[in-house]
């Protein structure tokens, strides 16, 4: 699989890195990234250097015959207007999508959304309103196949951090209690490296629905076959 990944650099997408590159059938990831990631060394990994995602511009050569976009990229609302939201949320999503389905139209397009987000579009929580108007655009484009997941608490693996500060305090004041919560709540709480997983599984075998709460992410990490 050819796999293009956005969000790399942020908790979920350090995950969803990792996973693919424990993946056999993973055979190239392309990163769009504003920069590289030095901590990260493979062959089959490459980085397009694209210092604003509003100005990404998909070339034939670079990006035919992709498989999959696993867009982890996102950012909190708090303090932000809806069009500031919004521009960064739908608009980035919607752009990279496009962009990428010029050149790679049968590709997989999975989206990490969040808990909560409304496809019903009328919500008066903003970010939830945001999320689900990305959502429903995103299943309208036309791809042959497009997976939302919308976790809840992620609890992340083998040393990865959040960037946003007060995450950062969240998890450090709940740590000790991940674990338990894990095992009491296994299809409510999700790792890092359960995204990844489920992320690989919707384009190795396909998803029953578009939209996966908490519990069908975990029951689509562990899919085989």
């Amino acid at each position: 699989m050819r796999i293009v990944l956005v969000g790399a650099s942020g908790m979920v997408g350090q995950g969803v890195l990792r996973a693919c590159l424990a993946a056999e059938d993973v055979s190239e990831i392309i990163l769009l990234a504003r920069r590289p990631l030095p901590e990260v060394t493979d062959p089959r990994l490459r980085t397009v250097i694209v210092a604003d995602l509003a100005d990404f511009q998909a070339s034939a050569s670079e990006f035919a015959a992709i498989d999959a976009c696993f867009f982890c990229a996102g950012v909190s609302a708090f303090g932000m207007s809806e069009s500031e939201y919004r521009a960064i949320t739908y608009d980035l999503t919607l752009h990279v999508a496009t962009q990428l389905q010029q050149h790679s139209p049968q590709l997989t397009m999975v989206y990490v959304s969040g808990a909560g987000a409304d496809s019903s579009e009328q919500s008066r929580n903003m970010w939830a309103r945001v999320r689900g108007q990305t959502e429903n655009a995103l299943l309208q484009l036309g791809l042959p196949r497009v997976t939302i997941l919308r976790p809840a608490l992620i609890v992340p693996e083998d040393g990865i951090r959040s960037r946003t500060a007060g995450y950062r305090l969240f998890y450090a004041v709940l740590r000790p209690f991940l674990g338990p919560l894990r095992r009491l709540f296994p299809g409510s709480v999700l790792t890092t490296g359960v995204i990844g997983r489920a992320m690989l599984n919707a384009v190795r075998h396909g998803v029953p629905q578009a939209v996966l709460a908490p519990r069908q992410i975990n029951q689509l990490a562990e899919a085989h076959g």
